[in-house]
């Protein structure tokens, strides 16, 4: 989007979700019930259940399972928007209204019916509430038509909308419930503690007891209107990783979702392991600004870093199941670039591009977050090869490594010589990577001002509005090529997401937005 006052929020949530991987709450015991029981241990990042405000990443498990929203996806598939609570929806030719047809006789958990009213309060609510998801719908107006359609309507062409209406946060309130208990469409609303110990939604599973320290109970709603899910209880836990691993190898947890590429291997065979690439995107960065640096703002130092780094290398750092990055866009979602255009290590293109730039053996800051791991992968290891990479090319890098605090702030204010970073999809749309734009949030943090890639500019411009899978899918590709040709960002790799889980848990998939679906699981 073109402007996102909640991004460097959303990036930090994702950060401190990531480095909990290391370190997490005491075990809590999973609770002794009749029926059956699943048992997910986790990395808490958790704030809220209240949908309108929960943005971190366990909470969106948690409201994909009590909350249900007008559009979702089919299982690990983010290409394709499916109905939910809508039936149908129709995006209008100039990409600007979005009309949806509800479904009929789905009913929130106390029974009652979803209404239009219903769909148009939620999302107003989370729009005018200013909470962490509000810019999701930003310049959206939400009006109800009938009392079987609700229209959307976007000040531009609007095409990611369907993709961002699955997410978690625009799940559907029982409107009368929540009014009843402080809720109120604006920055007014008091619902949050009523919503942190019930369910207003019509999920296949609501609230028995919330902690964001320790865990999080979910019970099967006897009124869902959908197919029942297979587990009468399921239980998440805030576990430290090494727990995590020793937990579901002894059959004291059902799942394990923080594991890294090392403690999977050789897991025991009564154990199934599910390697994917994750939807996050390692990349360097080299500062734009001459305030900055008079180095990185040289093209042909660029150049010379993009031919110096050894791809393959990397990969193998990350382990079984990564894959490189080709461009911004991570693999799983639309407009992703090809393997084929990723770029091979040139050593001798790097050298001669480094002699182009006039720069005699340059000396670069590279500054990277510590304390902090994305998919079980820490950013040392990651900067310690890049180093050795480009001390072949005739370039000497200076680690820089901060406290995760500190090195989101330089990042954030555009300080940084050089950063290693990764970026995470806010929503599994490519518009969400407009942001790599000059001028746009992460373009600022490279010091790349509007104005300086007028060519890629009308490119991001022409793709922002267009319409339809094949053409968006052509504009997001000529982005990137472009980006790739004159930006200052180098896409590395996409490190593994591993789910390791019992053999008798079925339906077993990474989601990029909320993990796992809770509802999709199933009990052999």
């Amino acid at each position: 989007m073109a402007t996102r006052s909640q991004t460097a929020a959303v990036l930090l949530a994702g950060a401190l979700a990531l480095a909990a991987c290391g370190s997490g709450g005491e075990q809590a015991p999973a609770p002794q019930s009749g029926g059956k029981t699943l048992v997910i241990d986790t990395s808490f990042d958790l704030k809220t259940a209240d949908p309108g405000r929960t943005y971190e990443p366990t909470g969106l498990i948690v409201g994909k399972a009590t909350y249900e929203t007008l559009l979702t996806f089919e299982g690990s598939d983010v290409t394709k928007p499916v109905p939910a609570l809508a039936e149908s929806y129709e995006l209008s030719e100039d990409g600007k209204v979005l009309t949806l047809k509800l479904k009929q006789g789905a009913t929130f958990a106390d029974g009652s019916p979803i209404t239009a009213d219903d769909v148009v309060f939620s999302l107003t609510r989370v729009r005018d509430m200013k909470g962490t998801p509000s810019f999701l719908l930003d310049g959206v107006e939400i009006a109800k038509t009938d009392d079987t359609t609700v229209t959307m309507t976007s000040e531009k062409a609007n095409a990611a909308l369907p993709y961002i209406l699955p997410n978690p946060a625009l799940g559907i309130l029982n409107s009368d419930v929540v009014k009843e208990n402080g809720g109120t469409a604006d920055a007014q609303d008091k619902a949050e503690q009523y919503l942190n110990a019930n369910s207003a939604g019509s999920g296949p599973y609501q609230i028995e007891s919330f902690n964001v320290s320790s865990q999080v109970v979910l019970k099967a709603n006897a009124k869902y209107h959908g197919d029942k899910p297979a587990y009468d209880k399921v239980v998440i836990r805030n576990v430290e990783s090494a727990t995590q691993k020793l937990n579901v190898q002894r059959g004291d947890s059902q799942m394990a979702l923080n594991l890294s590429g090392d403690q999977v291997t050789n897991m025991p065979d009564n154990l199934q392991v599910k390697k994917t690439a994750s939807a996050n995107v390692f990349f360097l960065l080299a500062n734009q600004n001459p305030e900055i640096s008079d180095v990185t703002t040289n093209a042909k130092f660029v150049e010379a870093v993009r031919k110096g780094v050894d791809y393959a290398g990397l990969l193998e750092l990350a382990g079984e199941g990564s894959t490189r990055a080709p461009g911004v866009i991570p693999s799983q979602i639309l407009g992703a670039l090809p393997v084929a255009d990723a770029v091979e290590r040139d050593v001798e293109g790097a050298k001669a591009a480094l002699a182009e730039s006039g720069l005699s053996n340059p000396t670069v800051k590279l500054e990277f977050p510590t304390e902090l791991t994305v998919n079980g992968l820490s950013f040392q290891p990651l900067a310690e090869r890049v180093q050795a990479n480009l001390k072949e090319v005739g370039i000497t890098v200076d680690l820089q490594p901060a406290p995760v605090t500190t090195a989101l702030d330089n990042y954030r204010n555009g300080k940084e010589e050089m950063g290693l970073w990764y970026w995470g999809p806010d929503y599994p749309d490519p518009n969400d990577y407009l942001a790599f734009l000059p001028g746009q949030t992460v373009g600022e943090r490279a010091g790349w001002k509007a104005g300086a890639a007028e060519e890629l500019e009308e490119l991001g411009a022409k793709a922002a509005t267009a319409i339809g899978d094949d053409a968006r899918t052509q504009a997001y590709h000529e982005v990137q090529r472009e980006l790739n040709k004159v930006g200052p960002f180098i896409p590395l790799i996409q490190p593994s997401q591993n789910i390791v889980a019992a053999a008798s848990v079925t339906g077993v998939e990474y989601h990029p937005v909320w993990q796992v679906d809770v509802a999709d699981l199933g009990a052999e």
